[in-house]
């Protein structure tokens, strides 16, 4: 048995991110669904690593399969995420918005809204939960820990249900990794990207620090917009 009780998760989306908490799921148990925009053909090799716990399957399928689904795709993709199967259900959203690869998104320019309130509002009955966005992918299954491990890493999460966030809570603790609510999907700014809590090793109080910290884009200059962005990106190469 599982630490929350589900059995399957899906994955719309099984990139870097995708494909390491895939990994974590398997190891805690889970049998886990997988899926991408080039058809399951194209996730043989992930499956045989991941074992008979994996399947790969279309979005759609793996929307439908899962008791809890992670979307995990290019944001300017968000749209194509299959709503119906997703009704009900408690999603993860581990997405970020890089205009750079995304193209310019005018409500997220004039930061009117967030990327997880745009999901959110495409998948209008489901329960979305933002988090996993601002950890480097190779950390997942490198920097989990058992509970009460001292300087035991943090993870932001926000989310408007409070039985989604903690259940989603609940999972990342048994992944090894204590939660922070930032509070609901609008404050999922406050670890998006080029903010203090993005993509940085943290503990619980930390985090809690850095999300308080955090400012909008249009209250940064431009030099520290432009040295947050030159630092996260450096991380990610």
């Amino acid at each position: 048995m599982t630490a929350t009780g589900l059995t399957t998760i899906g994955f719309i989306g099984a990139g870097h991110i995708g494909s390491q908490l895939a990994r974590l799921a398997v190891a805690h148990g889970y049998q886990v669904v997988l899926s991408n925009s080039r058809g399951p053909e194209t996730l043989s090799e992930l499956v045989a690593e991941l074992g008979p716990q994996a399947t790969a399957s279309t979005p759609a399928q793996a929307a439908a399969a899962g008791d809890l689904v992670v979307v995990t795709v290019p944001f300017k993709n968000y749209l194509e995420v299959p709503a119906e199967p997703l009704a009900g259900k408690v999603v993860i959203d581990t997405n970020n918005y890089y205009w750079e690869r995304d193209g310019r998104i005018t409500p997220l320019e004039e930061e009117t809204t967030t990327v997880s309130e745009l999901l959110q509002a495409h998948l209008p009955t489901s329960k979305v939960v933002k988090g996993v966005n601002n950890i480097m992918a190779a950390d997942l299954t490198t920097d989990g820990s058992p509970a009460g491990t001292h300087d035991r890493r943090a993870l932001p999460i926000a989310g408007d249900d409070a039985a989604a966030k903690a259940l989603v809570t609940a999972l990342f603790d048994e992944f090894g990794f204590d939660t922070v609510d930032a509070g609901p999907l609008a404050e999922g700014w406050r670890f998006q990207r080029d903010t203090p809590a993005y993509v940085t090793k943290m503990t619980a109080p930390v985090a809690v620090e850095k999300l308080a910290a955090a400012k909008r884009y249009a209250d940064m200059t431009a030099e520290a917009l432009a040295t947050a962005d030159a630092e996260h990106q450096s991380q990610q190469a």
